[in-house]
């Protein structure tokens, strides 16, 4: 019998033991903001917080037209073909209008999407920034649980806030096409600074020699950058995760990473940084929330609102008001 979401204990011996609609129902849980939800999906993961840690976690961006769910799925199938189980975390843009996403990464990777081996979970971005889900963090850590052992997360689309998911991952890949114009000033400095890895995808017929030109000139670029901490020498790799040729060169690039990183402690003290920046992201998601549900900051809101937009009181001093008030100080 499959166990009942409201049941952290239950909910986590479904996850373990494989069963998919408990590892569904577990992920839905902790997306829920209902706060009796918030409750249980804090106890589901104490739950499996000691099963979690043993996977790869990958995080992987890239332009728009890069090809990043054909990769996600050639990447996936191969690595099915080498005996390990991956988990796609897919984020998908939500409308700022409606808060309404399309959800399609299940029907864009069809062939790894039917493979029982594998787990692909869509989720909406909402309203956070960095082309994660805010909840994208628990939902690694339940795949990890339930036995998947490379969890690869899709960002919305590169962008300028488009690196928090390099604060999650052990390992950030960006994926870029050849043959856009001028590559190099298509991408923000910001994001080749993170990346781990560069991958130009659609290395095939006729782009096959431009693929290896922006493969030179990115490589190029990179050198003008400063060297990891972690004495990780940031590859370019080209691939075409069409014909899926170069995928394997890239599996044994996320390898070389995980071992590079593992032997000096990088990757330690990665996690252990990562984990530190998390619990500080949820004191300031944690106190916002709280700040917009308290009953005196609601009702002073509208009248705030109505002089801000009238220009009457300065945004900055406004929301100083607030928080004075919601601390139960005088401003």
């Amino acid at each position: 019998m499959t166990p009942s979401p409201l049941d952290p204990v239950a909910l986590a011996q479904g996850v373990r033991s494989g069963q998919r609609r408990a590892l569904a129902r577990a992920i839905t849980l902790i997306e829920s903001t209902r706060p009796d939800h918030r409750t249980l999906a804090e106890a589901l993961l104490h739950e499996l917080l000691p099963y979690t840690g043993g996977a790869v976690r990958i995080g992987i961006t890239g332009v728009p037209g890069a090809g990043k769910s054909t990769f996600i799925e050639s990447f996936g199938l191969h690595v099915l073909a080498q005996g390990k189980r991956p988990a796609v975390l897919a984020v998908d843009p939500s409308s700022p209008r409606t808060g309404g996403s399309i959800l399609g990464d299940k029907t864009r990777m069809e062939d790894l999407s039917r493979d029982p081996r594998a787990f692909i979970r869509p989720s909406p971005s909402g309203c956070t920034l960095g082309g994660v889900a805010r909840r994208t963090r628990e939902a690694m850590l339940v795949c990890e649980a339930a036995g998947f052992d490379v969890i690869v997360v899709e960002t919305v689309g590169v962008g300028q806030s488009e690196t928090a998911v390099a604060d999650m991952v052990d390992m950030f890949l960006l994926v870029l096409v050849p043959g856009g114009g001028d590559e190099l000033q298509g991408i923000k400095k910001g994001i080749v600074e993170l990346a781990d890895a560069v991958i130009v995808n659609k290395a095939d017929g006729d782009l096959a020699t431009a693929a290896a030109r922006a493969a030179r000139d990115y490589a190029n670029a990179l050198h003008l950058l400063a060297a990891p901490a972690s004495g990780w020498q940031v590859p370019v790799l080209t691939c075409s995760a069409l014909t899926r040729s170069g995928i394997d060169a890239v599996w044994e690039m996320v390898q070389r990473h995980r071992d590079t990183l593992g032997a000096s402690g990088a990757l330690t003290a990665r996690r252990a940084e990562q984990a530190r920046a998390w619990m500080w992201n949820e004191v300031s998601e944690t106190l916002l929330q709280s700040l917009r549900e308290d009953q005196r900051i609601a009702a002073l809101l509208p009248e705030m609102e109505r002089t801000v937009a009238a220009g009457q009181l300065a945004p900055g001093a406004a929301a100083r008001a607030l928080v004075a008030r919601f601390r139960g100080t005088v401003y």
